[in-house]
């Protein structure tokens, strides 16, 4: 059985553990898994000695090993368990495949920002309305497991002043604060990023409204990797979950039917819809759209096509230029050939600070919203374009494949850079080894 280490209210748990159920409901999952509650003890005792890593989600395999990131989790178990297949197959959907990869790799790497946002916003001094108390419950639950719930409470409220100052929160920003600015997500800017999360929940209210998936009627790597925002961070808090269920009904639809439990309503892609037939008997159908399954013919829904724009709009020229800087570090005197470059966080990676914070070498300008504001360069989000890279050249190892994504990328704003993602990729390419990244020799 694998053992997955997670926190409930965990951004990257959500995904991972989705994707879990999903295998498992399928039967695809060997004897299933096993959702740990990752309590500081199993932290210092068990997982960084193993793993070398504290960051949840981590997942522990039959034979033993240890896979520590979400996205790492699923290339993993889809590798050892294709049965019930998450990623469409480059060589007869590449399509619907460009789809998924960018899609996890937006609501990784883009949507995490107004979400981290929206966490730690209204638990500032003063917010109205204001969900401290809900914030301190959840993480009161990991920091204190299995204490009464006064005490779970109290665990989270000690937790943040000591890690985050949230009682300092904008004259001193630390911890969770200081990583919001470190994105981008300061000043003004905080506005631009909650307007640009609002108009990805308007596309995808109408996308949802004629799919029941990204790709139709069955889940894919895309609806994992949008579900890490929407359901951690969104739905199920005490502030932004109430807006999310006034203005975006159906969008919270989709997020009970990709988490995969309680989701009788909301209908998920093993269930069964029921009519009577002439004799009063129960006459079954698929409950979910389009069949129960990705569209035909590698076809893009079309109203998934505005959720990609916004992709190319907003997050595409954020990784291009992410790239350039990132390559003018790595071929600096500043930078051991091969050496250590800052990880995958939610903030500047210890040792890192001086680089990723200010105008350190590794920040850079960014437009978003008509606003101009600066950010950290984040070495991961290369790390998963090496992964899109390899799943289009996979893709185009066929005329027909090739040409296919050629006309499906070139309409879109700068798309057919994606064709021409090694050139891009030449100067910066990562290796991962566990949670640490390091530049390719």
């Amino acid at each position: 059985m694998y053992r997955l280490f997670s926190w409930e209210h965990s951004y990257f748990s959500g995904k991972a553990r989705a994707y879990l159920r999903f295998k498992q409901r399928h039967g695809a999952l060997g004897d299933g898994f096993e959702d740990i509650l990752a309590t500081p003890e199993l932290i210092q005792g068990l997982l960084i000695p193993r793993s070398g890593s504290g960051a949840v989600p981590q997942l522990q395999t039959p034979d033993g090993s240890w896979v520590q990131d979400s996205s790492e989790i699923i290339d993993v178990v889809e590798a050892a368990h294709p049965a019930a297949p998450v990623v469409p197959d480059p060589a007869t959907r590449p399509r619907q495949m460009l789809a998924a990869y960018l899609l996890e790799l937006f609501g990784d790497e883009w949507m995490v920002v107004p979400g981290f946002w929206e966490r730690w916003y209204f638990s500032e001094d003063g917010r109205s309305p204001n969900h401290r108390g809900f914030n301190e419950q959840q993480w009161g639950a990991v920091m204190a497991a299995g204490a009464p719930g006064d005490a779970r409470r109290a665990a989270g409220h000690g937790f943040f002043e000591a890690a985050f100052g949230i009682s300092t929160s904008r004259s001193d920003p630390r911890g969770v604060y200081a990583g919001l600015v470190h994105l981008g997500c300061g000043g003004d800017m905080e506005f631009a990023w909650q307007a640009s999360q609002h108009r990805i929940l308007e596309r995808l209210e109408a996308h949802f409204s004629q799919h029941d998936f990204v790709l139709g009627g069955m889940p894919s790597l895309a609806d994992y990797g949008l579900l890490a925002s929407l359901y951690a961070h969104l739905y199920r808090d005490a502030v932004s979950g109430f807006a999310l269920r006034t203005h975006f009904p159906i969008v919270c639809e989709w997020v009970e039917r990709t988490n995969g439990e309680g989701a009788l309503n909301a209908r998920m892609e093993t269930q069964k819809l029921y009519s009577l037939d002439d004799d009063g008997e129960l006459l079954p159908r698929v409950a979910t759209s389009d069949g129960g399954a990705w569209l035909e013919d590698d076809a893009i829904p079309e109203t998934l096509v505005p959720i990609l724009e916004i992709f190319f709009e907003e997050m595409w020229p954020v990784l291009s230029d992410a790239c350039r800087v990132l390559t003018a570090y790595i071929e600096s005197d500043a930078h051991e050939a091969g050496g250590e470059v800052p990880g995958k966080t939610f903030t500047a990676t210890p040792g890192f600070e001086h680089l990723q914070t200010g105008t350190g070498a590794l920040t850079h300008e960014f437009e978003l919203g008509g606003l101009k504001g600066r950010r950290m360069v984040v070495p991961y989000q290369v790390w998963m374009l090496q992964r899109l890279e390899a799943a289009i050249e996979r893709a185009s190892e066929s005329r027909e494949g090739e040409q296919s994504l050629r006309e499906f990328v070139s309409g879109f704003s700068r798309g057919e850079e994606l064709l021409e993602l090694s050139s891009i990729l030449k100067g910066c390419r990562v290796r991962k080894e566990g949670a640490l990244l390091y530049a390719e020799r």
